[in-house]
Formats: structure tokens, sequence, C-alpha cells
């Protein structure tokens, strides 16, 4: 593309969308690079996003923050980025579907995706509220029923401990072979909330339409859940920052400063990639606090 634009911002979920209105606002030249998928995509209806008193689907709220970025003149374009690098003139270049567009900044808005559990039509069972992610989301959600955390280690377990404010019957399945990495303290505290450990060997856990079912190591019973929550992790989306060089934390994602500035000149961060809370509201304002940094930054424009 010959235009350079103010800047680009990589990713279509809630950080990237919020950051191009922010953008269009300021009246700078902003396009988003979205390749179709978000994991705000899976979510049936959000009750903890402000605002939304009956809940919100994640299809349309990222619906109505597309047509909102779009009022206010935000280019958003299909694609997926495969390159990003510097050129000599400050600038960042990214090659998208062998298209090269010019920017001088670009915000990260790439997110995180999830490290799937062992069980098929998993964006399906998500969408339907049988299998969850995100016990912050919606364990409220889950007040009473019967609760199975998936998961492997401290993760899980401590997922299961979170979600015990909100059920007296929860069930920790972990994976019957290979270590499941338990430290004696973690052992103490979910014996002491009546968490059950329970172990499960893989296809040992189906889902159905009325809940889910595991069939259990230790006693070979079917035991019956209203939902289960996967605890197997993320993974973070920073290649194309790893490929600047940008410093990233121990679990990959990247480390910004108060201005959510990498530690990359003119590369800015924000949502899910740059912390492991993995919340709409907290994407927003990430984003907001970076689209008022990179204008401010840029060369005032006059009216």
């Amino acid at each position: 593309m010959g235009e350079i634009l103010d800047c680009l911002v990589i990713g279509g979920g809630p950080a990237g969308l919020t950051a191009s209105v922010y953008l269009g606002r300021f009246r700078r030249r902003v396009t988003v690079i979205d390749k179709g998928w978000s994991r705000a995509e899976w979510i049936p209806l959000s009750h903890n996003l402000p605002g939304f008193a009956n809940g919100i689907a994640g299809s349309a709220l990222l619906q109505n923050m597309r047509l909102q970025a779009r009022l206010y003149g935000a280019d958003l374009q299909k694609g997926e980025v495969e390159d990003l690098r510097r050129t000599d003139d400050g600038c960042f270049r990214a090659t998208v579907d062998g298209v090269d567009w010019s920017a001088r900044t670009v915000l990260l808005a790439t997110g995180v995706i999830e490290n799937r559990p062992p069980l098929p039509h998993v964006a399906d069972a998500v969408k339907r509220g049988r299998i969850r992610t995100c016990p912050i989301c919606d364990g409220y959600e889950a007040i009473g029923k019967r609760v199975a955390v998936l998961g492997q280690g401290e993760h899980a377990a401590a997922e299961a401990l979170f979600l015990r404010t909100y059920s007296e019957q929860i069930t920790l399945l972990l994976p019957a072979y290979g270590a499941d990495a338990l430290s004696s303290e973690t052992r103490r505290a979910l014996e002491a909330a009546a968490v059950i450990i329970t172990h499960v060997t893989v296809g040992a856990v189906s889902l159905e339409d009325n809940g889910v079912v595991a069939l259990a190591v230790e006693d070979g019973e079917i035991h019956r859940f209203d939902v289960v929550y996967s605890a197997f992790g993320t993974a973070a989306q920073s290649q194309l920052a790893n490929a600047l060089k940008a410093l990233t934390d121990s679990s990959g994602r990247l480390v910004v400063n108060e201005h959510q500035q990498t530690s990359v000149e003119g590369l800015y961060a924000a949502g899910d990639l740059v912390r492991g809370l993995n919340q709409i509201a907290v994407a927003d304002g990430e984003a907001a606090i970076a689209a008022t940094a990179i204008h401010n930054l840029l060369p005032k424009t006059l009216a």
C-alpha cells in the first residue's frame, strides 16, 4: 500500500477495535487487520461487561464494535499479517497476504489462544456453554451447579479453588497418566475446600445434551456435571513481536510500560497479549491508553 498509516492495528478483537475507535476519533489514519477469529466470538453471553445488565453475546459485541469503528473512519480489513519489520525510516512494514502495509506505529492486539482440552467439538461446546474457559467471566453463573475443572497441575487446581466460591460441588479432573504436579500445599488447600480430585483418561470425558460426563479411574463410575471448565492454559500470540525482539515475560506475553508501549519504540500492545486476566474490560482500558499514547506520539494534525 502506498499510504503510510498513522497506526496499523493487528487483531480485530475487543482491544483492537477499541483502539481503532479512539484513533478514528483522534482523526488518525488507522487500519485494523483481522484474520476473522477472536476468542470473544466464543462467548455465548457475557454478564460481567459493564453496561450490559442482561448480558451480551460475544458475536453481537464484536459486530457493534466494528460498526462503531467504521463510523469514525477506521478501515477494517480481513487478512493475516505474515511478517512485521522496521524500515530504515523508522516506520513499520507489515506483509498481509502478500501485500505490504506501512505505518508509523503498530498496536498488537493478537491475544492468546486456548490450549484445547481433549474433547470433541470444543468450539461448539463453548458456544453452548457446556465448556467454559474463564471462571472470572462466568463463575457467577455456576452458582450451585455441579462443576468439573479439567486440566493439569497447579493452574487447574487454582481454578478449582477459585470456583469453590460459587459451588460446593467442585471436582478437579486430572489426567490419569503422567504427573499432575500438585504440591503438598495445594493438595491441602483442595482438601480443606472439599474439592474432589478424580483422575480420568483421554476420551473418558464426553459431552451430552444435558451436561458433561466423566468416567473416573478410581472407582470406574460415571460422574455427571452441569458444566466443565477447561484449565489447560493459553498461548500468547507474540510471534510478530518476537521477530522485532520485543521483551516478553516468562509466559510469552509482552512487557509494556504505563502507556502500553513495548520495549520497541512505536510498537504497542493491549489485551490478553499483555497480561493474564483475559478480561474484555481490561482489554478496552489498555487499548484506550495505547491509542491515546499513539496519538500523542505522532505529529500533531491541525483542523
